[in-house]
């Protein structure tokens, strides 16, 4: 039985859209780089000529680390996230 004072993990996918791919890729990585032990998989299409990417993570935490690291991430400047989690079936 789960103790109400552990913390679940969960699992769950983010989204990450940079606009301005040139100015905030340094900010957007090292976020990304702080919040290392949550993502479990990582991918990005960069869009060179068009100065943009997209990103997407499999994150496995709590609610609150993946709030944390994307409210961090939507607060720069022509970063676009969004987050959903994955509802495990019980065994």
């Amino acid at each position: 039985m789960e103790q109400k004072n552990e913390k679940r993990l969960r699992i769950g996918i983010v989204g990450i859209i940079v606009e301005n791919r040139n100015e905030v890729s340094r900010v957007v990585n090292q976020i990304l780089t702080d919040y290392g032990y949550i993502i479990k998989g990582r991918m990005g299409l960069p869009n060179l000529t068009e100065n943009f990417c997209a990103i997407s993570l499999i994150v496995e935490g709590t609610n609150e680390d993946v709030g944390a690291m994307t409210g961090k991430l939507g607060r720069i400047k022509g970063v676009k996230v969004s987050s959903t989690f994955i509802k495990k079936e019980k065994l």
